[in-house]
């Protein structure tokens, strides 16, 4: 079953005055916005404008999937006692409109909860946008909105791909066509292969001196894909027995596969959020060399093997990834790297840590734990720690990307001050954020020297890096050998688990992404 969360806000200008309401449904696992709300209603109370909001998300929630759980968080506690039955509702004109909140779904779909008001700017934003375009005798419109950024209206439509099923962009396509072109030209034999492979998204490239795999195996190998996860391949990948295949499958749930990127930005990673579009979303077209740059990056970072190299059977190093709870930036989506602020964890991110911590506890595999030096992701290994009984080590490497200038501003207001910056940034890893920050190309380069140094002191343990957005993705992104724009296609919640596991022989397997189930 779905989950939504429903934030709902109201005000009036006077109490009673020009009033407005504004709601907002959010995907519970993944954070992103669905729908918003908000409207002018003359003159009324703010409690009325209260519950207009209230039912305008609850119906905007309903419409999307009408079995779906919804929880409602609003700063109001009287609307919020009132709809959990604690307090009596007295007033004849909040009365009808708690009945009508009431109808919109079942009891037992919804539950509600106060938040402080700091944590409901969405919705607030959103009803003095209704109330101020009331003032100039016009209708709030969503595409005019400046409330939430991370809005499907707001979104450019990523370009058609033109690529096999599995790919995230054509640009990730042609990042593997310029692979080739360096290393050489896939057998016919192989690309055959390939194109048998539909939906697999792995395109396994081989040189000519590659050894052939007979048909069996490589049935074998399909049909061990949709369980042991996708693994990067490079032309000298050495081939993994069956019985190591089935070693892999026989760790489930240990959060292995960590997801790697560069930094929390807004979706590849920080608070940002996702943002509303990202190098892939830009016309690449006549770009080769941008592309054969993200190819030899990709490379570059991606361990090498051979052919002919023994098969490592040994126990991985396993690394369980864990994004920090949210911090008061979080649900604004502003930039949060390691050159800003530095903040602590809110309320809701402590509740998370204490969350996911439970979990860990409850699945036993955790040996270590390695921390960010920042303070969000000390206190989330903090939490975790004390419910394992383990200490954390402060690994510097693990930080988030710096942001400069954008540090502590929200995806449209970069935009907005530095619009030229923004789109080289969006367009090519190499691009630095405004007043020298640090680039994703800076990013992947560092982490995958913190990957090597914690790989060389966990080798066969499971450990817990608990860590930011931006690195994560990268981790994942190495691990899987995708092109830089892959990490604006990834979504990565707070406190979500992911795991990567690492070979001996260089091999790398990604078993778990953005796994929220502890949250739910």
């Amino acid at each position: 079953m779905r989950e939504f969360i429903v934030e709902a806000d109201g005000g009036s200008r006077g109490n009673p005055g020009p009033a407005g309401y504004g709601s907002v449904v959010i995907d519970a696992a993944t954070g992103e916005t669905l729908a918003e709300r908000a409207e002018y209603i003359g003159v009324a109370t703010n409690n009325v404008a209260e519950y207009r909001g209230l039912v305008a998300g609850l119906e905007a929630a309903r419409e999307l999937d009408a079995t779906a759980r919804v929880r409602v968080r609003m700063d109001s506690k009287l609307v919020v006692e009132q709809m959990s039955g604690r307090w009596k509702i007295k007033h004849p004109d909040m009365k009808p409109l708690a009945a009508r909140a009431a109808g919109v779904l079942p009891g037992s779909q919804v539950t509600y909860e106060w938040i402080p008001r700091e944590r409901n700017k969405h919705a607030d934003r959103l009803a003095n946008e209704a109330m101020d375009a009331g003032k100039r005798g016009e209708t709030w419109s969503p595409s005019a909105s400046a409330a939430d950024l991370n809005t499907r209206a707001t979104r450019p439509t990523p370009p058609a791909p033109t690529a096999p099923p599995g790919d995230a962009t054509a640009g990730a396509a042609r990042a593997r066509a310029a692979l080739k072109e360096t290393r050489g030209e896939t057998p016919r034999k192989d690309r055959e292969e390939l194109r048998a492979q539909p939906g697999t998204g792995e395109s396994r490239e081989t040189t000519p001196a590659g050894p052939h795999v007979p048909r069996k195996g490589r049935e074998e190998l399909r049909a061990q894909r949709a369980t042991a996860g996708t693994r990067e391949t490079t032309p000298g990948d050495t081939h993994v027995p069956r019985e190591g295949r089935g070693e892999l499958r026989d760790q489930p749930g240990t959060g292995e596969s960590r997801e790697t990127t560069p930094g929390g930005t807004p979706s590849p990673g920080g608070e940002a959020g996702r943002p509303p579009a990202g190098p892939g979303d830009t016309d690449r077209s006549g770009a080769a060399a941008d592309d054969k740059r993200a190819a030899r990056n990709v490379a570059a970072t991606t361990p090498a093997t051979g052919w002919t190299a023994p098969p490592d059977m040994g126990a991985p190093a396993t690394f369980v990834l864990l994004r920090h709870g949210e911090t008061p930036l979080t649900p604004q989506k502003r930039f949060s790297g390691s050159g800003g602020s530095d903040p602590s964890l809110s309320d809701a991110g402590r509740e998370q840590a204490e969350r996911v911590a439970a979990a860990l506890a409850a699945r036993g595999t955790i040996q270590a734990i390695v921390a960010s030096p920042l303070a969000r992701t000390r206190e989330t290994a903090a939490a975790v720690a004390a419910r394992l009984g383990l200490d954390v080590t402060v690994e510097e490497g693990l930080r988030e990307t710096d942001f400069g200038a954008w540090e502590g501003l929200t995806f449209g207001e970069v935009r907005e001050r530095h619009p030229d910056d923004l789109n080289a940034w969006l367009a090519s890893p190499e691009a630095e954020p405004t007043g020298g920050g640090e680039s994703f190309a800076a990013t992947a380069h560092r982490m995958a020297a913190t990957r090597d140094k914690l790989i060389a002191a966990h080798a066969g343990r499971t450990v817990l890096l608990v860590t930011h957005v931006t690195p994560i993705k990268t981790l994942v992104r190495l691990a899987l050998g995708a092109p830089p724009e892959s990490l604006f296609r990834m979504e990565l919640s707070a406190a979500s688990l992911s795991a990567v596991a690492y070979y001996g022989d260089g091999n790398a397997s990604v078993r778990l992404f953005n796994d929220t189930s502890h949250l739910r």
